[in-house]
Parts: C-alpha cells; structure tokens; sequence
C-alpha cells in the first residue's frame, strides 16, 4: 500500500510539472468519455434499466404474429381470446392512449387520455393517492360514466382540491364521476402521461376485429415464456376455427417481454451509436498513448538510471501504469461533468419519439449505472493507452541508454514501430465512422429529395375531438364539418380547407376489401389497404393528382350513391388488365360489430401518397366520404382519432391559425383545437430519427478525422525532430529539399494508406449493420467508399505536409551540432 500511495504521489508530482502535457492528454480523453456517458445514459434508461412496474421481468405484450412482421396491436375479439388463457396469463389488461374534450367552463381544452381496463392499475402498479381504481362492473358495458384525474390535471385545473373524489367533470357536455385522482409518481409509470383516465369498457362477447389498442399481461408464477408462447398458439389455433381468415395466411400469436417489445425499433440505432462514440474513445487513447511514448522516449535515461540502481522492471511498469491511471481516473472526472452536459445536449437535439425517457428525457439520469460505466471506461482506457508506453520502457537497453542524449532517443519508423501502429488503427477507425456518416448523410439527402405525393407547402393541420353522444352518429358529425369547412373557406388567406380521419405521416387505418363479382380465391378478403374518410376538397389541399375519373363533391352524401376513390397503388394491384372504375368494393365486412358498409362504386384514381413513412412505399388506399361514414364505424372513429382540419394557405400557415381556431370553436359551439403544426413541420418530425442518427454519427465521425490527423501529424513532427540530425547530415551531402520533402511525405503516406486500407476492410463488415437505418442507399455504396478515403488521405497529407516542409527548413549546421 505504501508503494501504491508513493507511486500515486509521484505520478501527481509528474503531471503537475508537465501541465501542457496533462492538459492535452485531459481534453482528449474527457471528451471521449464524456460521449461514451452521455450515449450510455441514454442506452441505460432506454435497454438497461427494468421497467418502473411490479415484476418488469414477467410482464408480456400480446403480439400479432405474421411471415411479413409481428405487431401488438389488438383488437375486443382477440382481448378476449387471450383473457381467457388463464393458465399462462394474468391481469391482463387493455389500454389506448387519445385525447378528450374538458368542457362545463369559460375554457374548453382537450387533453390526453387514457382508456383502460380494470386490471391495468393492477399489472402496472399504478394506485390512486385520492380514491380508488375503477372497478369490475364499471368496465363493463354501460357500466357508468367515471373517470379517473391525472395528477397535473388535478392541480393544474381544480387547484389540488381534495374533495375532488365524488365530483362531476364534464367531457364533451357529458357529466363524469371522478372516482381517484393519480399520484405524481403514476408520471414515471405512464408515458404519455394522462389527463384523463376512463375505463376501456369492453363487452366480454365481442366480435369486433378491428385493431386499435394494446394488450400486456403478467406471466403466472412457474410459467415461462415459451411456454405461455406456446398455449397463444393452441389459443390462436381455436380463434381461428371460430373466426375464419381472421389471422390471414400463417397468422398466429404469440407474445414478447414488454420491455423488448417497447425498443425493439430504437435498439439498431442506439447500439450504432454506442459503437460509433466507442471508436471515438479509442482514437482519443490511441493518441494520448502516442504522447505518452513520445514522453516515455525523453524519460529513457530517467528509466535506465532507475533500473541502475534497483528497481525492477516490473516496478518501472507499475509506475508508468499507475501515471496512465491516474490520468484516465481525472479524465473520467472531467468527462463525467462533460457527459452530464451532453445528456442535455443530446435530448435537446433528440427526435421526442425515443421509449422510456420520459417527457423532455426526464427519465434520463446519472445513476449507479452510469457512475460505474463512466469509471469502468477510465479504468480500462487507463490500462489500455498506457500499457505499450509502460512495456516500451520497461525493455529500454542499460547501457545504450545510459550513453545517449536525451535528444536522440529514437530515429525512423524502425524506432517507432508503436506510434506508428496507434496512427494505423487511428486512421481505420477514423474511415470506419467517416463511411458511416456519409452513408447516413446520403440516407437524409434521400428522404428529401423523395417526392411524398402532396405539396407539403402552406398546409396548416389541427386536431379537435368530437367526442360525446351526439357524435356517436355519421349526422352529428357531417353538421360540424360542413358549418366548420364554410367558415374555413371564407376565412382571407384560405385557399382550401377539407376535414378527414388522418393526416399523413400520422398515422392511420386499414381494412381489408373485397371486389363485387370476382371470385374468392385466398381467405374471405381479395385484400387489405389504407382506410381514410375526407371531405371534399381534400385532394385540392394535398394537390394530390387525380390520375382517373373524378374525387368527392358536396353530391356525394348521405343520399348519393356509396362510392370510393382508390390509389395508383391499389389499382395496378388489383387491376392489372381491367378498369377499376367498373368494380364495386365491399370495405369492412364483419371487421367492426354493426359495420355495414354497403357495396361502394370506385369513382377516381388518385395519385400514390406516402403517408406511413418517406422512407416506406406507398400501399394501397382507400378514400371514403365523411358523409358516408356507416354509423357504427363513426362511433369508433370519433372515439379514437380526433378529426384533422387541413387547409391550404396563400402565405404563411400560422398566419391565419388565430382566425381559423375562432371559426371552428363557433362552429363546433366551442370546442377547443390541439396539435396546430404545419405539413412541413410534421415532415421534419416523421424524419427526426434519423436525421438525429446522422447528426451524431457525423459529429463522432468528424470527431475521428480531426483526432486522426492530430495523431498523424504529432507522429510525423516527432519523427522529423527526432531525425534532425540525420536530415541535416543528407543536406550536408547534398540532398535537395524536395528530395527530403517526399521521404517524409511518403514515409506518413504509407501509414495512412495502410490505416484507410485496413479501415476499408473493417467497413465492408461493420456497414452491414446500417442496413435497418439507411433509405436508397446500399450499405457499400460506391460514393461513399470512394470518396470518404481520398478525403481523409487529403486530410492525412496535409497533417505530413507540414513537418515535411519543416523538414526541409533545419539548418544543416545546426542540426550538426544537434545530439
């Protein structure tokens, strides 16, 4: 121990007398660290951390199990076919997030909300700090009107009011016993965090197939999870005898581990980027070992005469690992306050759709995990840079070191074989994350350049939920469309205006079809596609193209003829060699309990329109009549989704918001609008994620090539000093300049070609794993793999340039005279 203390004391003593040195070596390695935190803190409560529930270990999503994908969205036949399953599953509990109207004062608001059943607060431990949970019979159809408060709400809107429990709030116009208000840690549990929470209500004989909410439930004590995975398929089995084609071709169920369930779509990219900000470390150790052998070279006699006089080489190893410990251990200090500040940083340029970090990235701390990686990565990147310079030293000769100068401790790279290896695996490294940022920059060049089938330009989208009785019918709702659309279109500034279910990039809805007169060949459906209701003039705002026949008017109503408009897509499809315009669909059938949507005439072919994703092709579409909505699926749709005004502007959006939310609230008798963003802003949004990915990974990868041509040039500079004499004995004999100029250029040139080609190599692999992140572009891409290593070999020749001309500069007769 007191060897310890005295190595300790010696290698602080060190530091301190070499300040530029330390502050170097500091920098470079605490801003390795602090991106290695920063990253980790996220991965950690994203991957690493277990869900904030009772027993995180068992809990399991329900899951939809296809040969194309797997999703776990489910639907009131399903829920009740997996309830059943009591063997394998308990407190299973369903639950959707939407959105309410409050009204019953001077300021209507819409708020998030929370349907769930019964058990929900049970499987996820949520309990109210006023009143109770909801109850088995008010989860039941019909089974009254109750709410449960949000803890925001409570004291944002009733002041904290203790005697809340009993009272009535109304939502829609509709009075609601409040029976439990959540406490404020129910935050950290439910995200989106609720408003409002209502019992789901589900009629335990359902039928209804249609697919909009999500089921988790708990592994019983004994039972595994392939085990319960098993039994969902026996349940599957027997679902499918009842309900024929439910599941389609190989459908079945299946479950998954909520917490896997939850990141699955976040997982590539966080591992990339860890890996990514790992290489970034290494270059930084890489290039303070090389200051470290460039120290421990001017130290040789220092060492020599420390082993003269006893000590041994395992002592002197000690030693100078003890130094690079202590090094990285103070490194680690600074970097843990860097990687704190990097945390802020990185959820302030975060995309917001990232799971489990919480509003604003709350969720996101410094905890024990994080404290230990932090100095588990000082720790090893101590022991990592420092062990070449401390074996370097340990194997100086005696006696040549006892007779040399201090100068001329080393000449050519014979003499540097480490340094220059650390400037080979530097520059690898470097042109493994360069290609992947240029991969990843080609990938956001593409999705803007795609052509989304709608002009994004002067579209202005609100929200406003028509929740409530008098909305349950087609009617109701047609009335607060149509008086809402007139008053939109009078509004100065309104080019046009059209109300429908969804806007894209947000979402939507499908259901399968059949086409009237053609025969059954695969299951009770020819298909499925995307299902949207719009008012006319819709196509007009999007500038969507009608590619044949014609798109709604006000004609098409209640009293007209059912008709449809379908896509590019969905017509090549299904109609190879005939016209679509001569068929009828038949949309929906015995997917919603009382949806009786009668044979529709195809009337248009509109222009294909990603609205799933830029990055995702165009499926087939169906687009229906607000007016002609069947009233069952009216019911569901007010329910679920708030309807959107959309409308185009002759200038600028938001100038005329003000003037369009005061025209809807008298149209709809006050009711509020929420989510008022612009077409061009919810573009940017649906590409947050990877514009995010690209932005680290292009900082990491700049990051590498300045750090690389840092370690390229201190090499050569050093090897230049360190030949000073040699150099001036070849000028001395006559060598030219530029003679002298291309034997440093072509000495560094060599190891930055054998750096790119073996980083090359290693990209080739690692590439691979961006396949899931990139959009159009292959992960070997020419471009890229052209032009990232003539660019960093540019970079690596000017780092040589420099002490090459230097080189050329010395004096011969000075450096004669130097030792």
């Amino acid at each position: 121990m007191d060897e310890l203390l005295k190595d300790l004391h010696y290698s602080l003593r060190t530091f301190l007398r070499s300040p530029g040195f330390t502050l170097t070596a500091v920098a470079a390695l605490a801003l390795g660290i602090g991106a290695n935190t920063a990253i980790f803190s996220v991965i950690n409560t994203v991957l690493l951390k277990p869900l904030n529930y009772p027993e995180p270990d068992r809990l399991v999503a329900m899951m939809n199990i296809a040969p194309e994908e797997s999703d776990p969205a489910a639907s009131q036949a399903k829920f009740n076919a997996w309830r059943a399953q009591t063997s394998v599953i308990q407190d299973l509990a369903a639950y959707r997030n939407g959105v309410v109207n409050l009204t019953g004062n001077d300021k209507p608001e819409q708020v998030p909300s929370l349907q769930v059943s019964e058990s929900f607060f049970r499987l996820f431990g949520v309990t109210p700090i006023l009143g109770r949970s909801f109850t088995k019979e008010e989860d039941l159809p019909k089974g009254g009107n109750v709410v449960i408060l949000g803890n925001g709400l409570w004291k944002r809107r009733y002041g904290a009011d203790p005697t809340m429990i009993g009272k009535t709030v109304n939502i829609s116009g509709d009075a609601f016993n409040v029976v439990g208000v959540l406490g404020p840690t129910a935050d950290k549990s439910l995200d989106p965090v609720p408003d409002i929470i209502q019992p789901f209500q589900i009629d335990p004989q359902s039928t209804e197939q249609g697919h909009y909410f999500r089921a988790t439930g708990r592994l019983k004590p004994g039972v595994s999870l392939s085990q319960a995975d098993a039994q969902m398929k026996v349940a599957a089995a027997e679902f499918v005898r009842r309900y024929p084609g439910a599941l389609g071709q190989k459908g079945t169920f299946g479950i998954a581990l909520l917490q896997e369930q939850q990141v699955r779509d976040v997982r590539p990219s966080l591992l990339i980027l860890a890996g990514a900000v790992m290489f970034v470390l290494l270059i930084a150790c890489a290039n303070v070992a090389n200051l470290l052998l460039v120290r421990a070279s001017t130290r040789r006699r220092e060492m020599a005469i420390r082993v003269a006089v006893g000590a041994g080489r395992g002592r002197i190893i000690r030693q100078l690992l003890t130094e690079s410990v202590v090094l990285a251990l103070v490194s680690g200090v600074v970097g843990l306050a860097l990687g704190t500040l990097g945390i802020k940083a990185l959820l302030a340029a975060s995309p917001g759709n990232i799971p489990r970090i919480g509003a604003e990235g709350a969720a996101v701390e410094l905890d024990w995990r994080v404290l230990l990686f932090t100095f588990g990565v000082a720790l090893l990147t101590g022991v990592l840079f420092g062990l070449i310079p401390a074996l370097e030293s340990a194997r100086t000769d005696l006696n040549s070191s006892l007779k040399e100068s201090s100068g001329r401790s080393g000449s050519g790279f014979r003499q540097n074989k480490a340094r220059s290896l650390l400037v080979v695996i530097e520059t690898a490294l470097a042109l493994v994350l360069l290609i992947g940022s240029a991969l990843l920059i080609r990938t956001f060049v593409a999705l803007r350049s795609v052509k989304p089938g709608y002009d994004t330009h002067n579209v202005l989208t609100m929200r406003m939920s028509l929740s409530g009785d008098k909305y349950l019918k087609t009617a109701g709702v047609q009335q607060v469309l149509r008086d809402g659309l007139e008053r939109l279109r009078a509004v100065p500034g309104v080019e046009s205006a059209s109300a429908t279910c969804c806007v894209p990039l947000e979402g939507g809805y499908g259901l399968p079809f059949t086409i009237s007169g053609r025969p059954l060949t695969d299951g009770p459906y020819h298909g499925g596609g995307g299902w949207q209701t719009i008012s006319p003039g819709f196509f007009d705002v999007f500038k969507i193209p009608v590619v044949k026949g014609r798109v709604f008017t006000d004609r098409d109503d209640a009293a007209g003829q059912p008709v449809v408009v379908i896509n590019e897509s969905m017509a090549k499809k299904y109609w190879k060699d005939s016209d679509p315009l001569r068929d009828q669909l038949v949309i929906g059938r015995n997917v919603i309990v009382g949806f009786k949507d009668p044979p529709r005439q195809i009337i248009g072919v509109v222009g294909d329109v990603r609205d799933s994703g830029l990055n995702r092709d165009p499926n087939p579409a169906m687009y229906i009549p607000n007016a002609q909505v069947d009233d069952a699926i009216n019911a569901l749709n007010v329910r679920l989704t708030p309807v959107a005004w959309v409308m185009r502007t002759r200038g600028e959006p938001h100038s005329v918001s003000a003037a369009v939310q005061e025209e809807l609230r008298q149209a709809s008798g006050g009711l509020p609008v929420a989510r008022i963003r612009t077409m061009e802003e919810i573009v940017v949004r649906s590409t947050a994620r990877e514009d995010f990915n690209m932005l680290l990974l292009t900082i990491f990868g700049c990051s590498a090539l300045v750090l690389a041509a840092i370690g390229i040039y201190g090499l050569m500079a050093y090897t230049v000093q360190q030949r000073t004499q040699e150099i001036g004995i070849r000028m001395a004999l006559g060598a030219e300049s530029g003679a002298l100029r291309n034997m440093v250029v072509g000495q560094g040139l060599v190891l930055a070609l054998v750096g790119i080609t073996i980083g090359l190599g290693a990209a080739y692999g690692l590439t691979r794993l961006l396949t899931t992140i990139l959009f159009q572009v292959k992960p070997l891409d020419p471009m890229a793999f052209t032009a990232v290593p003539v660019v960093l070999t540019l970079v690596a020749l000017a780092a040589i340039w420099f002490p090459a001309t230097r080189a050329t500069k010395i004096d011969p007769v000075t450096a004669l005279r130097c030792e």
